[in-house]
Parts: structure tokens; C-alpha cells; sequence
């Protein structure tokens, strides 16, 4: 087994309010499999310590551990809080559930670049938008992410930017793997 196989805990983000979806954004279909299933196959390669934030028991058929948020309606900031608490490793890839296109290639990547630098939070960028919920986080953050549950402080990039993050720059030709569905036009034009 690799040494990022043993090493890195890996929590998948699924407990979202899926507003304009309709749905449960990881449970929705894509040429054949629901989102979570792509985005399994791609990390199982990488990590078989694999945990699922959410409440909605649909997610057991997938056989991994179902962990619910320690604070409800906290969105990512508190998914993530509630991934740290739980972990047992310094590193741990934390990822949305509507990244169907994600691919082992581009989280290896991330995973070798996170290990290897000092920053607290490494996470995916194709230098117009930032991807935090394609990122590695360090344990050590936890505290940072139980305060800003605590005070309500949720939107996301900001919190991540405050700690000095390395952002991966992901080439035009693998780009399409950090495509995020929110919407059924968006899952309609997806190739």
C-alpha cells in the first residue's frame, strides 16, 4: 500500500441543501452512476479511509462510514469542521459530492503537492475560480474551522484565503475534472 494510501483520510461533503438541483446533488445520475460513485472510483486508488458527511442514510449502499454534522445548516465551513473533528490524520482531502468528473490523476496531484508543502490548506485553482472543496486541510485547523462555526463566519473562500493557502494551478487539459454540477442545466450540458 502507498504511503498517501495509509496517510491521508478522505471526507466527501454530501450533506448540502442541493436547492437547485432538487435533489441530493450526490445521488443524481450521470452517464450511468450517481456523482458519489465517480467521485469514489477516482480516490479509491489513492485512500481506502474514506468517510461521507451526511445525515441521508441513502448513502450506506456505497459501504462507507456516514458521520452527520456537528452543527446543522453550517454549510461547507461546518462539514469541514465536522471532517476534522472526526479525523485521525494531519491530512485529510476534503470534497465536494457534485464533482462527477474529478479523476485519480488530478487528486494524486493534489494529494504529492499537499504533502509536500507547508501551508495548512492546498486546493485546486484553474486561475479564474478557486476549488476549496477539492483541497487537502491539515488537522491542525481545527480550531479555525470550530470558531467560525461558532461565530456563524461560513462563507468559504474567505475563511480558506485568511490561511495563507497553496492553490494548484490545474492545466486547461485537466480542468474539466473540477467541473461542479449545481443545477439540471448545468448536469444537461455535461459531456
Amino acid at each position: 500500500m502507498s504511503q498517501s494510501k495509509e496517510n491521508i483520510a478522505v471526507y466527501i461533503l454530501c450533506g448540502g441543501k442541493s436547492t437547485r438541483m432538487q435533489e441530493e446533488k450526490g445521488l443524481v445520475d450521470f452517464q450511468g452512476k450517481p456523482f458519489i460513485q465517480w467521485i469514489l472510483e477516482a480516490i479509491f486508488p489513492l485512500s481506502s479511509n474514506i468517510t461521507l458527511v451526511t445525515k441521508n442514510k441513502a448513502y450506506q449502499k456505497f459501504g462507507f462510514p456516514l458521520i452527520s454534522d456537528l452543527q446543522d445548516d453550517k454549510g461547507p465551513v461546518g462539514g469541514i469542521y465536522t471532517a476534522l473533528a472526526h479525523s485521525d490524520t494531519q491530512t485529510n482531502l476534503i470534497l465536494s459530492c457534485d464533482i462527477p468528473k474529478i479523476t485519480t490523476n488530478v487528486l494524486s496531484e493534489l494529494i504529492t503537492q499537499a504533502k509536500n508543502c507547508k501551508n495548512s490548506i492546498c486546493f485546486l485553482t484553474d486561475g479564474l475560480h478557486d476549488y476549496p472543496l477539492i483541497g487537502c486541510y491539515s488537522k491542525s485547523l481545527l480550531p479555525v474551522f470550530a470558531e467560525a462555526v461558532l461565530e456563524s463566519r461560513l462563507k468559504l473562500c474567505p475563511l480558506v484565503n485568511e490561511q495563507n493557502p497553496m492553490k494548484l494551478f490545474v492545466y486547461q487539459k485537466n480542468q474539466s475534472a473540477l467541473t461542479n454540477i449545481n443545477s439540471k442545466a448545468e448536469l444537461h450540458s455535461l459531456t
